[in-house]
């Protein structure tokens, strides 16, 4: 069983800090959660509201059907009441006005000043809430108590709780919790304590929303972790002094979103002709220029795969959801050390904004292998861009041996790294980068398969777009034999899958955040399979598992 809250209102009313408690207590009361928020880019006024989903099963995904809605003004009302279920409940001011039966009025505001301040509104709310769902509260004090410090007011939050508690009457069949071991972590998060976790040892960024997240986290931890943050003048600043960081030695890595990822296009070629290894985080948000800058989209992926003038390898990686994130971004980190590569990891607004309750995470799952050359290099005729079978050179940390000079610089070179113009060279150079294609495509993962065991409909896509697809394919197929294949390795491409299920599925789906459908026309690029059909949507908000049902029903497929 699962229900869903939504809390609506202005920017300043407060609507982070009572969805946090919510979300606190309902993870801490044992419950699998899932939330997310909508929110217009100002600090005060304009409509926002955050979405939690809990219930006694794993929740990946928002739903558009809403059972309760706390409402923080008239707009939420208004805007909203549409959305909530025939069984459904409205909890407001005695101030906000409705002709619903579903809305239930209280004096809230009244009543939090009585007891002292405006602040104990959101006790008084969460009571009511707790109260409609006939839920437990036994976890509450040491909520209060991790919020709060001062004794006096945890207890006048203990007593708003229990006062609203007791007025208001259940509404909703209560549901057992039974997910005691669980964190509740965001997605912004999960990619920090990833890159702390793959030996991180340097992080450069520029403000941008919606990547702000992982800086603000590593900042707040680096001292513990031992790492440095560093906030530039700008992304151009960030990527430079990230790309010096990595070729001094050090694990580096940047995040940015797609304006900020425009700026540092001119350095990813020189990471990759000086064969630098990095990772770079984009955050997707809606283009062109500013666009939406706190909604999502996966607008960026085109652009990604071709960014840099020239050519040379990279890796461009999709993170799919809040837990495999934290281990995809040390995966991410191996293979940018290992093939002297810029790695690129797409993300986006729904992601990293998104909570969710999952269990802890495993710190050994992905071994950090980092891949200096050995002491054995210790020779006079070191050759930084030597030329390779496998297309990489031996790379040793600059200054480490008195003996030896490293050399690099955004020119071709020999293999010592001083710069030619020997076309002989100049060519064995580039088919020595080029051949760490094919290596790189030995540890691409292939895509990730659910469903029927032999579908006739087959869903595509990538990134985050599998939480709700997850979902749609788990209700379509209770009538028909649909399977999803969702890419999180997108290039170099792989195939395999690909392949194997597109053969046997009659009706071939891309689900996609753009208007043109950029996955499916790099699957058509690289091996001419064509979608017979395009669920898109690029208005800056993530699809719901209904859009999704109800457009493969909706085609009679």
């Amino acid at each position: 069983m699962k229900y869903n809250i939504l809390i609506g209102g202005a920017a300043g009313q407060g609507l982070v800090t009572i969805s946090h408690l919510i979300s606190k207590l309902l993870q801490r009361q044992g419950f699998y959660l899932f939330s997310n928020k909508d929110y217009m880019s100002r600090v005060r006024g304009g409509h926002n509201f955050i979405q939690i989903r809990f219930g006694d099963e794993p929740i990946d995904t928002i739903e558009k059907k809403v059972d309760l809605i706390i409402a923080l003004n008239q707009e939420t009302i208004d805007n909203h009441i549409s959305k909530l279920k025939n069984k459904g409940k409205v909890l407001a001011d005695i101030s906000l006005v409705s002709n619903d039966a579903r809305v239930c009025n209280y004096s809230f505001v009244e009543k939090s000043k009585e007891l002292g301040s405006h602040y104990l509104i959101n006790s008084l709310f969460i009571g009511a809430l707790f109260k409609s769902f006939d839920l437990k509260f036994d976890k509450l004090e040491s909520v209060f108590q991790d919020l709060f410090k001062d004794k006096e007011l945890i207890k006048s939050n203990l007593e708003a709780f229990n006062i609203a508690y007791d007025y208001f009457n259940t509404s909703f069949d209560s549901i057992e919790s039974n997910f005691t071991d669980s964190i509740l972590i965001s997605g912004s998060e999960s990619i920090a304590l990833g890159a702390i976790t793959g030996g991180v040892g340097f992080y450069s960024a520029y403000p941008m929303s919606p990547s702000t997240g992982i800086m603000a986290y590593l900042s707040k931890k680096q001292l513990d972790a031992k790492i440095v943050v560093e906030q530039a003048e700008d992304e151009i600043g960030a990527i430079e002094a990230a790309m010096g960081s990595s070729y001094a030695g050090l694990r580096s890595m940047t995040g940015t979103s797609g304006g900020g990822f425009s700026l540092m296009s001119e350095s990813l070629s020189f990471l990759g002709v000086s064969e630098i290894p990095l990772v770079v985080v984009d955050v997707q948000r809606p283009g062109p220029a500013t666009g939406l800058p706190t909604r999502t989209s996966q607008g960026d992926l085109s652009f990604v795969v071709s960014a840099g003038h020239g050519e040379f390898p990279k890796v461009v990686m999709a993170l799919t959801d809040v837990e495999t994130a934290f281990y995809d971004i040390q995966r991410a980190l191996n293979l940018a050390d290992k093939f002297q590569v810029p790695v690129i990891v797409l993300g986006d607004q729904f992601l990293v904004d998104s909570k969710v309750t999952i269990p802890p995470f495993n710190f050994n799952k992905i071994p950090i292998k980092p891949c200096l050359a050995s002491n054995d290099f210790l020779r006079k005729d070191y050759k930084r861009y030597e030329i390779t079978e496998h297309g990489v050179s031996p790379r040793i940390v600059p200054s480490l041996y008195d003996s030896l000079t490293l050399i690099a610089d955004s020119h071709e070179h020999d293999e010592y790294g001083h710069i030619t113009e020997d076309p002989d060279m100049v060519t064995a150079q580039v088919h020595k980068r080029m051949r760490k294609l094919p290596y790189i495509s030995e540890k691409m993962e292939e895509p990730i398969y659910f469903g029927a065991e032999i579908p006739d409909v087959l869903l595509i896509s990538w990134g985050s777009a599998m939480s709700p697809i997850s979902e749609a394919v788990s209700v379509l197929n209770e009538s028909k034999n649909v399977g999803a294949l969702i890419f999180k390795d997108i290039y170099p491409l792989p195939v395999e899958f690909l392949f194997k299920y597109t053969s046997v599925a009659h009706q071939i789906i891309n689900v996609e955040h753009n208007f043109e459908g950029q996955l499916a026309k790099l699957i058509k690029q690289e091996t001419g399979i064509s979608m017979t059909d395009s669920l898109l949507r690029y208005d800056g908000r993530q699809l719901s598992f209904e859009d999704i049902v109800d457009f493969v029903d909706g085609r009679n497929l």
